[in-house]
């Protein structure tokens, strides 16, 4: 089959299309056709520090397709379902686990830029009959984020409440639209006046320019009469912090997910604790919640945003796209 790697090397050659054989099959595996995969920021990170690999990794975490043969003991799936891989394979339900992550497609273990992908049958998702496979390839890690940061933290998210966003990509896209669907009203960032207007065709009901306006939690917080956010989705990091702290009501929620300006930096410690703030480290999500996810999105017909599609031999230009900093949604990459 063909796969792409991510070999030890400089960021700009790590990533190389080779010919591998077919995984082989286990009792309670299943073979997947993988037909549409798409990038997240964890993508340009680890192609980023791909000489620190020990061995080279197909990489990507998500991805979609139809399954091509079982094992002899699978019960869940049958030739020809569409289904889409989890981004913690192992990961069922509960808590996080060192055994969990470490099993990360794309990072720990090989993952979905390649033609056939096997896993346990506990690994796979069936996806959304009314979704194209490029729309459900950009399920596995944003889309579950969103739902994990909206719902499955200190706070679900109910019909009333204001959250922010930050910025148009994946995640915040999917946040938008599951916030939404769930009767909330929603801010949005972003520097852009074209993706500001785009949000708001999506739903958003308050977007804010923060160029124009650095100090954009006092404005979001405003724009509630002054009580604040019940939850921010923060995807920055470090540098957008402390503005979604001033954002947020008293006793409100942080979801943080992102490291979009770094890992480490100076916040504001004393305002986290003088609002009795709840700050929830959210990565990715369980098999669970990507089943919760999409009950969701086929209950209030959530269509995922999707920036550009990439053919299978354009896989470095679908990189780009997406480091970029240009793309409203998800980029995506067709696998032949």
């Amino acid at each position: 089959m063909k796969a792409y790697e991510l070999r030890p090397a400089p960021e700009n050659d790590a990533l190389v299309l080779t010919e591998r054989p077919s995984p082989a099959l286990g009792a309670r595996d299943v073979r997947v056709r993988v037909r549409a995969t798409s990038l997240n920021y964890r993508d340009l990170v680890l192609r980023r520090l791909a000489t620190n690999r020990k061995a080279p990794v197909v990489p990507l975490s998500d991805g979609a397709g139809e399954v091509i043969e079982v094992g002899a003991q699978v019960t869940r799936w049958k030739v020809g379902d569409r289904v889409a891989a989890s981004f913690f394979p192992t990961w069922q339900s509960g808590l996080l686990s060192d055994f969990h992550h470490a099993n990360a497609l794309g990072g720990g273990r090989d993952g979905m830029l390649a033609e056939e992908v096997v896993l346990d049958e506990s690994s796979w998702v069936a996806i959304p009959a009314r979704l194209s496979f490029v729309q459900a390839a950009s399920l596995p890690c944003a889309a579950v984020t969103a739902w994990h940061a909206l719902f499955e933290t200190t706070h679900v998210v109910a019909p009333g409440d204001v959250v922010l966003v930050q910025g148009t990509g994946g995640v915040s896209m999917f946040a938008l639209q599951l916030a939404k669907a769930a009767g909330a009203k929603v801010i949005v960032t972003s520097k852009s006046e074209e993706k500001r207007e785009r949000a708001r065709a999506l739903g958003a009901d308050h977007v804010i320019d923060y160029v124009a306006e650095p100090k954009w939690g006092e404005r979001a917080k405003a724009l509630t009469g002054g009580r604040g956010v019940d939850v921010a989705v923060e995807v920055g990091g470090p540098g957008t912090f402390d503005q979604s702290v001033v954002s947020l009501r008293y006793g409100g929620t942080m979801s943080l997910i992102g490291v979009l300006t770094g890992t480490r930096g100076e916040i504001d410690t004393h305002a986290v604790f003088h609002k009795a703030l709840r700050v929830a480290g959210v990565y990715v999500g369980s098999v669970a919640m990507f089943e919760a996810l999409n009950r969701a999105l086929e209950a209030a017909k959530i269509e995922p945003v999707i920036d550009r599609v990439f053919p299978w031999r354009e896989a470095r230009d679908a990189y780009a796209r997406l480091a970029s900093g240009e793309h409203f949604g998800k980029v995506v990459i067709a696998v032949e």
